[in-house]
């Protein structure tokens, strides 16, 4: 027999061999592809679907930070790529290989294996040719979520600048004011420290950043307003430095500190006292409102003016004084004003004058002059002038005003801002006793002579000579609320005018804003944002699979197409 029909049977052969490898070729490919791209696409789901903050690809907890979760465009979206790669990769490369052994088993272990080694290298081939359309799909799925996260930024980014923008033309236009109301602190500051209303979870920088842009999301869930025109002033507030409560609304209202200076037994509780009664009164004819800002003063303010009424007033105790708080709402010209009344020791002494921070904070500022401390009051003073203010409880205090004065003026020269008063209001107290006495004519024709005659001339021409803008203004009883809440108006910026008729009693008051309405997401919960842009992204990387898969099998037609 001779050996052309072996040699007809051998090429017959291996041409079906042939044909049937470049028929299994695209159908594997197309087999391979779709496999790997739906592994790849599970492994996507797994890391971007589930709504939970832990998982596949758990968001960290830095400790040196707010209790807040970041922007997840700004890190967490990385993290996601990075932890699909990471376990895709021996998925889909595990797989890849099972194939590949499961494709050499075609291949018999005799000598004729070499008929079907086009089909194995067909079957082969499509595996391994599979790499290229899946990287495809995971550069294209990530070009994709890289052009969406890129979007995001540009959108998210200028609203996050802008946001800052308008939070600070506010406090500039208003010329916002936040300070500290309690005593060994008195700190200023920039921005308070904000509670979080479900988990009380201090944040120090709950402002437009790379937290978020219009709000911040707790680590509990709960979404929290980043400017004041969102509402921020509706959360509690606390000091940064000292990390006690403030008033509501600071940062929406200015505050206002409005110290009052004088030595011991000088009246400075007592104009405190007048001057209360007068703004609210004021404020309240107006159409306003005045509010303290907790029960304790409410207690303190009903107890001083109990004293008032019996002409026995307390003294003030030598600690350092905690701010009487009014939240003041009048015609868009709401303000919180601090009343740190002191007692007069701390002006005794240029070391306790230091403790006394606050005195650089605000624009205002009220010295209130005992007429009885002045040395040539107390020696010009007729006997029987001297045992009738003496019947009436009237100290003649060893501390000279100037004193006083020189103390805080040395104090607030030494400090950067040279304390930064633009109004100063002197007050001489005990008024109604003083025109008692020979030595008042002319109190009340001249009050700023009248002082410079009795050796406080000093006081008057440095206060002219810094260019501040002084008003001089007598102060007993009766008291005079017109004049005083004019008074009290010129020093804070507020358009009062004289009270029509008495107004309620003074109460403490809630937020004149309803508390930020907490909505905390369920315990273990990703915030809302994490979970949008990541199914998101998710359903663009699903659609690029898609396409991918296809944009194959046209191609695989097109093969059919070919060898047909």
């Amino acid at each position: 027999m001779g050996y052309g029909p072996l040699i007809f049977f051998w090429v017959l052969v291996m041409g079906l061999s042939v044909m049937a490898g470049l028929v299994l070729f695209p159908l594997s490919l197309l087999a391979a592809t779709a496999t790997l791209i739906v592994l790849y696409c599970r492994q996507v789901a797994m890391v971007l679907l589930p709504g939970t903050a832990s998982g596949l690809s758990p968001v960290p907890q830095e400790q040196d930070r707010d209790p807040a979760y970041r922007h997840y465009l700004t890190a967490q979206v990385w993290r996601d790529w990075r932890s699909i790669v990471r376990q895709a990769r021996p998925v889909l490369s595990g797989k890849a290989a099972q194939a590949l052994a499961a494709a050499g088993r075609i291949l018999p272990r005799e000598k004729t294996a070499w008929l079907l080694l086009p089909v194995w290298a067909g079957v082969s081939g499509g595996i391994v040719a599979s790499a290229l359309p899946v990287a495809a799909t995971a550069l294209l799925a990530a070009a994709g979520s890289g052009v969406a996260v890129a979007c995001g930024l540009l959108v998210w980014l200028p609203c996050a600048g802008v946001l800052r923008l308008v939070e600070q033309g506010h406090m500039l236009v208003r010329r916002i004011l936040q300070a500290c109301p309690y005593p060994r602190c008195y700190a200023r500051f920039a921005l308070p420290v904000y509670a979080c209303p479900t988990c009380d979870a201090r944040h120090r920088r709950l402002t437009a950043n790379l937290d978020g842009a219009l709000w911040h999301v707790c680590r509990c869930g709960t979404r929290l307003p980043t400017s004041v025109v969102l509402g921020r002033h509706r959360l509690h507030a606390y000091c940064p430095d000292c990390d006690r409560r403030l008033p509501g609304r600071i940062g929406r209202v200015r505050v206002e500190p409005m110290p009052l200076v004088g030595g011991p037994d000088a009246g400075k509780t007592t104009f405190l006292a007048m001057a209360v009664d007068a703004l609210h009164s004021a404020v309240d004819a107006a159409g306003g409102r005045v509010r303290l800002a907790d029960e304790g003063d409410e207690r303190a303010y009903r107890q001083l003016r109990r004293e008032l009424a019996t002409g026995r007033v307390t003294k003030t105790p030598p600690d350092l004084p905690r701010a009487v708080i009014l939240d003041v709402t009048l015609k868009r010209n709401d303000r919180i004003i601090y009343l740190f009344d002191p007692s007069g020791e701390h002006y005794t002494g240029a070391s306790k004058v230091e403790e006394l921070r606050y005195l650089a904070h605000g624009e205002a500022l009220i010295m209130v002059i005992d007429p009885f401390a002045l040395p040539d009051i107390q020696e010009r003073l007729l006997d029987d002038e001297r045992r009738a203010l003496t019947a009436k409880g009237v100290s003649l205090s060893p501390e000279h005003p100037s004193d006083t004065f020189n103390r805080l003026h040395n104090e607030l020269s030494g400090r950067a801002d040279g304390g930064g008063q633009r109004r100063v209001a002197v007050v001489l107290s005990k008024a109604d006793l003083l025109r008692q006495t020979s030595l008042g004519a002319g109190v009340d024709d001249d009050l700023a002579g009248w002082l410079t005659a009795m050796g406080l001339g000093n006081i008057v021409r440095e206060l002219a000579n810094r260019g501040v803008e002084a008003r001089y203004h007598l102060s007993g009883f009766p008291p005079e609320p017109g004049q005083i809440s004019r008074l009290i108006g010129w020093l804070t910026g507020l358009p009062l005018n004289d009270a029509a008729s008495r107004p309620p009693e003074l109460t403490t008051g809630g937020p004149h804003a309803a508390p930020w309405t907490a909505r905390p997401r369920p315990e273990g919960s990703a915030p809302l944002g994490y979970v949008v842009v990541r199914r998101s992204l998710a359903a663009v990387t699903f659609m690029m699979s898609a396409s991918v898969m296809l944009g194959l099998s046209l191609l695989v037609l097109s093969w059919f197409g070919v060898l047909g």
